[in-house]
């Protein structure tokens, strides 16, 4: 198998969970990610130039927690580009670097797996025996992105697929019903389930914790409102502040002696919050973005086991029994009020207990078995 993926090493995507657990796929290169947007100059633009140039000189796998199930290829292509004479030339480019590197590693008529729109012109270069799209997120709404060139590229994309796997029921409906199926995303069992010690630095008392990146999906009135309601509790968000979200987001929360802004934590050490704060925090925005997402954080705060309070989007519907979902501060008060004495934890591990990314590969597995034949 040949995946166009995010960049290895980093959190782990979605894709990732996947692949390395995909029964019967024992040789695989792994491709990391082709922009969704063209650079700007800026210096965090430029800077990423840089390390994809540098990267793709290196001919060493980049270090990661989780071995990579494969050599890591970076490749050298123009970004989003919709010209002819560009496409032209990324394809020559990837059938170069790209079909070099499978050839290489002994693969012949791999299957092209592709999570990203923006490796449209990998189809045809690698000589390829199936095209699998996996639609992790609507990339038509997705915040940094360029969504014009995104919409092209990927209804390319989803016409030329053996069989496209979507992460949401309102991700798969903008695809061809008889080449889709929705593969909802699944959670570490074994990380998120199994009792982890407390974080070094989690506060005492009472605890409203949120981690993943501070973006422009997250409700910041919601949340400064939420904490000034609750001074006695702290809320702790761990994460890497977005590029785009304004300064004056942030500065509502820090402006708040009870807030918390941690910076990032590694993956392996996301248990030892997510376990022992006293409620997990989804305060999303409406947004098309998220009405059509599948958040990775939503089963792994349920395995955790503590009180979940989120607002409304579709991917919580089939765990709402367990979750307080409300749209508005009060009811994020009130919900994280009621958790202090929630005694839940057992029901709320049982809803994700069949839910694991093995059990998700195995379905992925059986349906492109079925293309490959």
């Amino acid at each position: 198998m040949v995946v166009f993926g995010e960049d290895w090493g980093g959190l782990p995507s979605s894709t990732m969970h996947l692949v390395t657990h995909l029964p019967g796929v024992n040789r695989v290169v792994w491709v990391n990610s082709i922009g969704l947007r063209r650079p700007k100059i800026t210096l965090s633009d430029l800077g990423r130039v840089a390390r994809k140039i540098g990267a793709a000189f290196r001919k060493r796998t980049p270090a990661s927690r989780t071995p990579a199930p494969g050599p890591v290829i970076q490749p050298l292509v123009l970004p989003m580009a919709l010209s002819a004479l560009g496409r032209r030339l990324n394809r020559w480019l990837l059938r170069r670097s790209v079909g070099g590197a499978a050839r290489k590693a002994g693969l012949s008529r791999p299957v092209l797996w592709v999570s990203l729109p923006s490796a449209v012109d990998a189809i045809g270069a690698i000589d390829e025996s199936a095209v699998v799209y996996y639609a992790g997120d609507d990339f038509t709404a997705l915040a940094g992105v360029d969504h014009a060139r995104c919409a092209v590229l990927e209804a390319e994309l989803a016409a030329r697929a053996d069989l496209i796997l979507a992460a949401s029921p309102v991700i798969a409906a903008r695809f061809p019903a008889e080449r889709t199926h929705v593969l909802p995303h699944g959670v570490d069992l074994g990380l998120f389930g199994t009792p982890a010690p407390r974080a070094a630095d989690m506060p005492e008392g009472k605890v409203a914790g949120y981690y993943g990146s501070l973006a422009s999906w997250l409700d910041y009135d919601l949340i400064a409102d939420t904490a000034r309601r609750l001074p006695d509790w702290t809320f702790m968000f761990i994460g890497k502040v977005a590029a785009d979200v304004p300064d004056a987001d942030i500065a509502k929360l820090k402006t708040l002696p009870n807030v918390q802004l941690l910076g990032p934590r590694r993956h392996h050490e996301l248990a030892g919050y997510a376990q022992h704060w006293t409620a997990g925090l989804i305060p999303f925005r409406d947004t098309a973005q998220i009405r059509a997402s599948n958040p990775l954080k939503l089963r792994e705060y349920l395995a955790a086991g503590r009180p979940v309070v989120a607002t409304p989007f579709p991917a919580l519907e089939p765990y709402a029994g367990e979750i307080a979902v409300t749209p508005d501060a009060a009811g994020f008060a009130n919900a994280l009020k009621a958790s202090v004495h929630d005694g839940r934890k057992a029901a709320r591990q049982s809803l994700v207990a069949g839910e694991s990314w093995h059990a998700r590969a195995v379905e992925a597995a059986a349906l492109i078995r079925g293309i490959t034949r």
